[in-house]
């Protein structure tokens, strides 16, 4: 019996695949298969807080930015459950996390190409029987062993949660003291049943569980702490144009990048996607000053603790318990301090996983000077020596920017990919996405006054008034500028389990951005360490 043959196989399935999936289904002619290792589709459960919501528009559904009329639009569930004249009269502009995840559910059950129950464990070169380049995607399912052939693979690379190096050691001991905020909603009479909690994170995540704690938690007698490595508790950028920082147009401008550059701009661009967006700082800010009368901001039994780094702790037996000890240096005081809790949660984010399952594939993959994969701008992976297409999805942040891990570029990244496949226009995608030029050259493509636009040497760059004879022309300026369909030729980071929920190999692909913070889940909040760069194929 011969194993079943596809155009394309996706491996997970998140926000992102199944994205891909739902814009994929109107095009029969294109045959494609999704696999997901959980029993159903399910994006982040732990975080599901009541009153928590999308900080995205609702159009940035599965498929509404590049298919409004699709059946597996946001608007059309809203028809579906009889819910469409609430929803317009109630002029929400932000979806409920909890209804999003609802959404995408009803739309996964209604697609004949997701399989759920099947792990993948393995992608190996092949050769089709067409003759064609190709892939075996081997996986587990309730009926055992399973392969199935495919042209192309598209990498729903999912995310896992982040643990602060400094902080491992004392996770794997701490086990019942200690939860991520993955876990949040599972282990909240846990967390709740202490009078001492410390939130360690200042993301949207640990916003909203600050927020929630104040809510239904924090009584008189209480601690409340909420630290951050960050300087401050900052509004995530969300000005009009700020966000077009998540447009294809810069996408276009940061993949053309030397790839020095892209690090050090990304290094720098943490509050256009890892911060708290401002309604929830300002519901915090309310709930401060209910409990600021009369006795002012020392008797709320809150602590507020911007600039401090955990760089280790301990358990401690007492009297009362076990008990938390975590230190603390706050460097731009060149203090130290120890922080006494009950319990610990970590919203300290998430980092893209290192799929072994690609093992068999490892020695074709491309890579950058740092060993990360070369992707190119229709966000397929350099291969050496085979023409089989493999795609990412969430996978990109270093090649593609800030944008990546946002929602509101998911069906633009899908209808991407499709077209790349198929090799032609199945989705016409728009030219020009913003009203900002990011580069010279685009701006020259619209301003007839804007001329001689040529790369400086390097020695010379950002110093134009020394400027010697241009240098050869710079890939940006050679190529076609603002054509996103057209395809081109911060310190240590520690992922771990421990226990920690929702770390499927393939679960939940696509992480987003200004997903109930701005990255399904931002991809790492502030104390995460740093923003995930690599894709480690091992």
């Amino acid at each position: 019996m011969s194993a079943e043959l596809h155009d394309l196989v996706g491996i997970g399935i998140g926000p992102f695949n199944l994205a891909l999936a739902a814009l994929a289904d109107a095009t029969p002619s294109l045959s494609c298969l999704f696999l997901e290792e959980s029993a159903e589709f399910s994006w982040h459960p732990g975080m599901m807080v009541d009153g928590a919501t999308l900080q995205m528009p609702f159009l940035a559904d599965l498929v509404s930015l590049v298919d409004p009329t699709s059946p597996h639009s946001y608007l059309a569930w809203l028809r579906d459950q009889g819910r469409l004249f609430g929803f317009y009269f109630g002029e929400a502009w932000h979806v409920p996390r909890a209804e999003f995840d609802a959404y995408c559910r009803s739309v996964a059950e209604r697609l004949d190409s997701c399989r759920f129950g099947c792990r993948v464990t393995a992608v190996r070169h092949a050769t089709l029987a067409d003759g064609r380049d190709g892939f075996a995607v081997c996986y587990e399912s309730d009926v055992g062993p399973r392969t199935v052939l495919a042209a192309n693979v598209v990498l729903g690379i999912g995310t896992e949660p982040v643990v602060p190096a400094a902080l491992r050691e004392l996770c794997e001991e701490g086990g019942a003291l200690i939860a991520h905020s993955a876990q949040y909603l599972s282990r909240a009479d846990w967390i709740r049943a202490a009078d001492d909690v410390t939130v360690l994170g200042s993301g949207q995540s640990g916003a909203e569980i600050v927020l929630d704690l104040l809510r239904d938690w924090h009584l008189p007698g209480r601690r409340l702490r909420w630290l951050t490595r960050s300087a401050a508790f900052e509004p995530m950028e969300y000005s009009k144009l700020g966000l077009e920082h998540f447009t294809p147009d810069y996408a276009d401008y940061f993949h053309a990048l030397p790839e020095a550059d892209r690090d050090r701009l990304l290094a720098g661009q943490g509050r256009l996607y890892k911060a708290v967006s401002d309604g929830t700082l300002a519901e915090i800010r309310t709930e401060l000053d209910r409990r600021a009368f009369p006795g002012g901001p020392a008797s709320t039994g809150v602590t507020l603790l911007p600039g401090v780094e955990a760089v280790g702790g301990r358990l401690v037996d007492r009297p009362e318990g076990t008990e938390l000890d975590l230190e603390f240096v706050h460097a731009r005081t060149r203090t130290s301090c120890t922080v006494r809790t009950g319990r610990l949660v970590l919203a300290t984010g998430y980092a893209q996983r290192r799929p072994r399952l690609l093992g068999p594939i490892d020695a074709l993959v491309r890579r950058d000077q740092r060993g990360r994969p070369l992707i190119d701008r229709d966000h397929r992976v350099r291969l050496t020596g085979t023409s089989a297409g493999l795609y990412v999805q969430n996978a990109e942040l270093h090649t593609h920017g800030v944008g990546t891990p946002d929602l509101g570029l998911g069906a633009y990244r899908a209808a991407s990919i499709l077209n790349s496949v198929a090799g032609g226009e199945l989705y016409r995608l728009p030219a020009r996405t913003a009203h900002t030029s990011f580069s010279p050259a685009a701006a020259a493509v619209g301003d007839e006054a804007i001329t001689a636009v040529a790369v400086l040497p390097s020695q010379s760059a950002g110093r134009a008034r020394h400027a010697q004879r241009p240098s050869r022309p710079h890939p940006e300026v050679a190529a076609t500028p603002q054509s996103p369909s057209q395809p081109e030729d911060r310190r240590e980071r520690s992922t771990s389990n421990f226990g920690f929920a929702g770390t499927a190999e393939f679960g939940c692909a696509g992480t987003a951005s200004r997903a109930g913070n701005r990255s399904a889940e931002k991809n790492g909040d502030d104390d995460s360490a740093a923003a995930p760069t690599d894709l480690g194929f091992d």
